[in-house]
């Protein structure tokens, strides 16, 4: 089993990255192989909803999100991690997953998801529930931890001297590879994904 971990954040080695590698690191204690992704430094153009993606399966624009949408085929869970920008999620992470869930939706349902933060002081519970609205809109079972996924810190040194927020990030760990082991045995003893309805669509304005 492997689990992706997306870096959100333009520091390859920063605050986000150092709460992801704690995630990790408790994932491989139990046997989870991880692989951490950093979305890069180039600008992630956000998504037009030209419906390119849904024809030909892939995103026109030649980026880091058709290669993490080809990883994604063959991974069995997601970690998404975002610095906090003005109480939100990074521009960068909200228009890498924006782009990855509207062409590739159904290459997440029924994997875990989960998401965790990185603030210098406030704003993290908005964006961590920003985050969170990726996984319950995609049939995704969302992972939660002992306490909300943040850490607090403006430098990594300073987010390891979060004891909680790093125990959190511990928890996470753990808790998302029980739950891949369940849904492993689950499948073992004939437990399959529920079959989806076709979409209903309604509009308020008619």
């Amino acid at each position: 089993m492997k689990v992706l971990l997306v870096n959100g954040s333009g520091h390859a080695k920063g605050c986000t990255y150092t709460a992801l590698e704690e995630v990790a690191g408790a994932l491989e204690k139990n046997g989870i192989e991880t692989e951490i992704i950093q979305v890069g430094v180039e600008p992630i153009a956000g998504c037009i909803g030209c419906g390119a993606c849904l024809k030909t399966g892939k995103c026109f624009r030649e980026d880091g999100v058709n290669e993490f949408v080809e990883k994604a085929k063959t991974a069995d869970g997601f970690v998404f991690g975002s610095p906090v920008h003005y109480a939100s999620a990074s521009g960068m992470i909200t228009s890498f997953l924006d782009r990855a869930f509207y062409g590739k939706s159904a290459l997440f349902q029924g994997k875990p998801g989960a998401c965790v933060v990185s603030c210098r002081r406030g704003g993290a519970s908005a964006a961590f529930d920003q985050l969170n609205k990726y996984f319950t809109i995609n049939c995704m079972p969302v992972v939660s931890s002992q306490y909300w996924n943040q850490v607090h810190g403006n430098t990594p040194e300073e987010v390891k001297q979060d004891l909680e927020g790093m125990q959190t990030m511990r928890t996470l760990g753990n808790n998302m590879a029980w739950l891949l082991k369940c849904i492993e045995a689950g499948k073992a003893a004939g437990v399959s994904f529920p079959e989806r309805e076709p979409a209903q669509k309604t509009n308020f304005i008619r």
